[in-house]
């Protein structure tokens, strides 16, 4: 992608100090935003480069025209690659809502569970520390959240987001199934159901987690779903603990996989997560 860089004279034709203040700023985030994600792909390359026993330190900085120093300032410095399994700009994490009920004014309101606003609130902490920000929005009933558009995350199950139901038959390792018992997650591959533990009782929840194709066709959104409430807030534990180590296996393509988690019964709080399967991914991705 090219990055031209404007003159700061033509941002704008209006003569109001602010606005044209506003629309420098715009500007000045997006070009810090575009050197930001070049960094981490040269870190990247850098990295695939020595990795792979390719090439040396020395030899990157010959051929590149740099001091060795420079080459090794540069793989210590700047973004995080793995950041780029979560995006590559501002994100924006869509939660699907329910409807509270019992209002005074009778009206109604879409709200988040505590444990959907826990996975929120990790993947916010997650995204600042690799240098990305995020928003969220809440996507009230009946969940016609919007998937094409860049840079997305979607959390909650598809009981709450149907339209994901739909995308997540893309998926041809895994996926979620309702029956008269309720909801639960399957493993195609392995012709296997899991349902989840804590329907009898037991604090154990599971997710699947993984990136999904948008219905356009122009993209991706990753997407973290538990049967209920922990295992959403348990997806988003495991992807803050293994962000890197799944990045190195997957790279940007798509991928999948299901995940289990355990939690505090009394504060509904995770306390641990795993994988349940292998990390899958499609054929050809």
């Amino acid at each position: 992608m090219e990055y031209a860089v404007p003159d700061p004279q033509d941002v704008t034709a209006a003569q109001d100090p602010l606005e044209r203040a506003r629309q420098i700023n715009a500007l000045i985030d997006d070009h810090q935003m575009a050197i930001a994600e070049l960094s981490r792909e040269r870190r990247e390359l850098f990295e695939g480069l020595l990795h792979d026993g390719k090439m040396t330190q020395l030899q990157i900085a010959e051929k590149l025209g740099m001091s060795r120093s420079r080459v090794s300032q540069l793989l210590s410095a700047g973004v995080r690659p793995e950041r780029a399994l979560l995006g590559s700009g501002r994100l924006t994490v869509a939660i699907g809502g329910k409807h509270e009920t019992g209002r005074p004014d009778g009206k109604p309101l879409a709200v988040l569970s505590a444990e959907a606003l826990a996975a929120y609130d990790r993947l916010a902490q997650l995204t600042r520390s690799v240098g990305l920000s995020a928003d969220h929005e809440i996507v009230p009933p009946p969940g016609m959240v919007k998937l094409n558009r860049p840079n997305l995350i979607v959390l909650t199950s598809p009981r709450l987001l149907p339209f994901v139901g739909q995308v997540l038959e893309a998926d041809e390792h895994l996926g979620f199934a309702v029956d008269e018992r309720g909801w639960y997650l399957i493993d195609k591959n392995a012709g296997k159901e899991y349902r989840s533990p804590s329907d009898s009782g037991e604090p154990v929840d599971y997710a699947y987690i993984g990136r999904l194709p948008r219905p356009d066709g122009k993209g991706t959104f990753l997407y973290l779903a538990g049967i209920h409430g922990p295992g959403t807030a348990g997806a988003a534990h495991y992807l803050e603990g293994h962000l890197a180590e799944i990045y190195r296996e997957v790279r940007g393509r798509r991928w999948s996989a299901l995940i289990t988690c355990s939690f505090d019964p009394a504060t509904r709080q995770i306390t641990s997560s795993e994988l349940l399967t292998p990390i899958y991914r499609p054929d050809g991705a």
